[in-house]
């Protein structure tokens, strides 16, 4: 972390607000307010050195028999420097160090399947228009309203990288456009983005054809994202889209292979052929365990659509063949089988997806509250349910293990972390409670 604290001023400077004529997102506006008290704290922040007093640590859970009824915390001081966690020490209430003032401290949480390339947020209000002819029917609008979007994407990413930081999110997995229409403009726009948060905010990329391999011919783009600085192959519906499943996971695969990389498919499909292509990919990778746990299903719906014993089969596959699922935990007429995957290992992540765009307009920026809507639906209303549902939003870090030890933070961590006023993880996912402060890699953000 640089000396010199970052003021208001710079940081509306710095970011691309004045394009848009606005100001800072409320949580970030109110958090702005607290730079006098960081400046009055300044030499707890030298050079790549920061310490805090006052931080509340989780440190045991309290038990009636054998269950769970609350959370024990103390306060602790905590010193970082280049980027990690160096001492976790007893409180000094006298210490010179910023006063974390009791908050608690939690991992840094991640969105993993957000689309960072293409939203509204930051410009005039839209709501989502009625779809009319199925995805391909959103093709064709994406195709007209593209052009206009890449004028000010890179803008337009920035702010909505300050939403989910005012949420507790540093880091995000982002897919991003790579069809006909823009071509390698939205990769080239949000790596722009990205490089002007590099200080404040990490980030992963999927190469996404969003509008097929084959039904627009994006093979020739894909092949050059995936020589752009990019972490994963995307893929869509391939039935749905491409007419049939092997052609179009076949090219993902191999050019994930011939380029070391990751996959990262969006399934939709929950009918037979969306069953196919998760078998067909789990054979792929078994095949080729190089892609062993660099593999991911984005929203897999038709896991939600299968009998408890198919669900159970698959899940165990899966597992085995180490495919994660990265899923936005829809509900109404569709509950994914979460708590089964995680019953057989498979690891689950989650992300607001689209944040007002022209896809839906329900993105509230925050994982937490997806922790939440998690175990509401599963009805993981106890104590230790509810603290670990917290693993949702920080992607399987947790404070505690399963018995009650702490685990986090420890001596050589990556300093990543939010103050949340919140009296221990349960309360956080149950309240989604207000998150305060947020560091990323040792660095305070707000």
């Amino acid at each position: 972390m640089r000396p010199t604290h970052i003021t208001r001023k710079d940081f509306i400077r710095n970011s691309a607000l004045a394009a848009f004529g606005a100001g800072l997102t409320p949580a970030l506006m109110a958090n702005a307010a607290t730079e006098e008290a960081i400046a009055d704290n300044a030499p707890a922040m030298a050079g790549n050195t920061m310490k805090l007093k006052n931080v509340r640590l989780e440190t045991g859970f309290e038990y009636e028999g054998e269950e769970v009824i609350a959370t024990t915390t103390d306060l602790f001081c905590i010193e970082i420097n280049d980027g990690k966690f160096t001492a976790i020490l007893p409180n000094d209430p006298k210490a010179r160090a910023i006063d974390a003032k009791g908050l608690l401290l939690l991992p840094a949480f991640r969105d993993m399947h957000i689309h960072l390339d293409k939203t509204f947020y930051g410009g005039p209000w839209q709501a989502a228009r009625k779809r009319q002819g199925g995805v391909k029917g959103m093709i064709a609008l994406e195709q007209q309203i593209l052009p206009q979007m890449l004028k000010t994407s890179t803008a337009h990413a920035e702010r909505l990288i300050e939403l989910l930081q005012s949420c507790g999110s540093d880091f995000a997995r982002s897919h991003v456009n790579i069809e006909p229409t823009s071509k390698l403009d939205s990769l080239k726009h949000l790596q722009k983005a990205l490089e002007n948060k590099k200080d404040t905010f990490s980030a992963e990329l999927v190469a996404f054809p969003q509008h097929g391999l084959y039904y627009t011919d994006a093979k020739p783009y894909m092949k050059e994202a995936a020589k752009m600085n990019i972490d994963f192959i995307g893929g869509v519906d391939p039935y749905s889209l491409d007419g049939e499943i092997a052609k179009p996971m076949d090219f993902i695969i191999q050019l994930a292979l011939d380029n070391n990389k990751g996959v990262d498919i969006h399934l939709h499909e929950a009918g037979e052929s969306g069953l196919k292509t998760v078998e067909y990919l789990i054979d792929r990778v078994n095949e080729n365990p190089v892609l062993k746990g660099k593999t991911f299903l984005s929203h897999c719906f038709v896991l939600g659509k299968l009998p408890p014993s198919r669900q159970e089969e698959i899940a165990d596959k899966l597992a085995q063949a180490q495919i994660g699922i990265m899923s936005t935990i829809p509900f109404g007429g569709l509950i994914m089988p979460i708590p089964t995957l995680y019953k057989y290992g498979v690891k689950v992540a989650t992300g607001n997806d689209s944040i007002i765009d022209h896809w839906n307009t329900w993105g509230s920026g925050s994982v937490l509250q997806k922790a939440n809507l998690m175990a509401q639906l599963y009805g993981y209303s106890t104590e230790l349910l509810l603290s670990r549902s917290l693993r949702l939003a920080t992607c399987d870090v947790l404070p505690l293990d399963d018995k009650g030890n702490r685990q986090w933070p420890a001596k050589g961590d990556v300093a990543s972390a939010v103050l949340i006023d919140a009296s221990c993880s349960a309360e956080a996912v149950s309240r989604v409670s207000p998150v305060k402060s947020l560091i990323h890699q040792g660095t305070l953000v707000f």
